[in-house]
């Protein structure tokens, strides 16, 4: 059994991260908490919605109900990086050259290494932001599709359609694949390398009897894991056309207890699974072998993520039991 340390917290963990080895727990209160040689606090918004990990520079980026994105470092410092009073800061997104998405309201801001901004209009309010891997691009995922900027020029928009509420948005590691998770039961995908000239094509993956909340691409990008179920449901990516007319897998199965987070080991094939009450398997894709990381504890596993070397896997619930699981011990 792997060793875990625990860490008690007041309320919901909205994420978890690593910077530089070190442990982070973020609460929706506003408070960011470091196992580092001891538990260290920093408060950082009044109310937190929002967390992605920069890894172009091992810091945190934050969205609040402050109206403020923040930047914090591995040692705790922090540092604004743009502000909107009165509004809500729900999405974040951490892009290459030192870009920094944010969004309130039906409006994109993207604000740039020379801290110059771009503003992008969308007709409706933007759900969920991420910036493709390859090129200065951000997708805004909205209601009834995805719009996707080039940050750098000014032309027309791409605009994914499909019907119906799109809450978040992901690309696949290799820029082919965008997904998105939707109000309903359901992601939906666009396969992006079309040729020239034709459409995206659709990839719908349904039969979730909940909604979809959390998803993680595997280290190379052959697979996509995702909760909504009582297993995590992984999706394979591999051939030319994703997911379509493949089966997935389904890991962990537990009945009548929904999976709430998955993360993807940084190296191997393998998923960390958090459930509702609490506990945490790891589950190999190859064999669907599983093991048990985490025994049950209070509240649903909100949020996890591995360490560089994916040895250690650190996680946060919906009523602040948190901890680090150690994989090697």
């Amino acid at each position: 059994m792997p060793t875990v340390a625990p860490l008690d917290l007041e309320g919901h963990v909205v994420g978890v991260a690593f910077l530089k080895g070190v442990p982070f727990f973020a609460e929706a209160t506003g408070a960011i908490h470091r196992l580092d040689l001891g538990h260290k606090t920093t408060e950082v918004h009044e109310g937190l919605l929002s967390l992605v990990v920069d890894e172009a520079n091992d810091t945190l980026l934050t969205g609040g109900e402050d109206g403020k994105v923040m930047r914090t470092a591995a040692d705790g410092t922090t540092s604004l990086v743009a502000e909107a009073p009165r509004k809500w800061i729900a999405q974040v997104a951490a892009g290459p050259q030192g870009a920094v998405g944010y969004a309130y309201g039906k409006t994109t801001h993207v604000r740039l290494a020379d801290g110059a901004t771009k503003e992008f209009a969308e007709d409706r309010t933007v759900e969920g932001l991420a910036f493709a891997p390859k090129g200065l691009r951000i997708a805004a995922a909205r209601y009834n599709g995805v719009s996707l900027h080039w940050v750098g020029m000014s032309g027309q928009p791409i605009d994914l359609e499909w019907k119906g509420a799109h809450t978040g948005v992901t690309f696949s590691p290799d820029g082919r694949f965008l997904v998105t998770t939707m109000q309903e039961n359901a992601l939906h995908g666009w396969k992006l390398d079309a040729k020239p000239g034709t459409e995206a094509r659709h990839m719908r993956m349904t039969g979730y009897p909940a909604k979809v909340k959390s998803v993680s691409w595997s280290a190379k990008g052959k697979w996509l894991a995702s909760s909504g179920a009582p297993a995590a449901i992984v999706w394979p990516f591999q051939g030319k056309d994703g997911p379509m007319g493949k089966a997935p897998l389904e890991l962990g199965t537990r009945a009548d207890i929904m999976v709430t987070s998955v993360c993807c080991h940084p190296a191997e094939d393998i998923v960390a699974i958090g459930y509702q009450d609490g506990m945490i398997l790891g589950a190999r894709f190859a064999d669907s072998k599983e093991v048990l990381l985490r025994r049950p504890g209070k509240g649903a596993i909100t949020a996890m993520a591995w360490n560089k070397d994916g040895r250690q896997l650190a996680f946060g619930s919906a009523q602040g039991d948190c901890g680090v699981v150690d994989i090697a011990g």
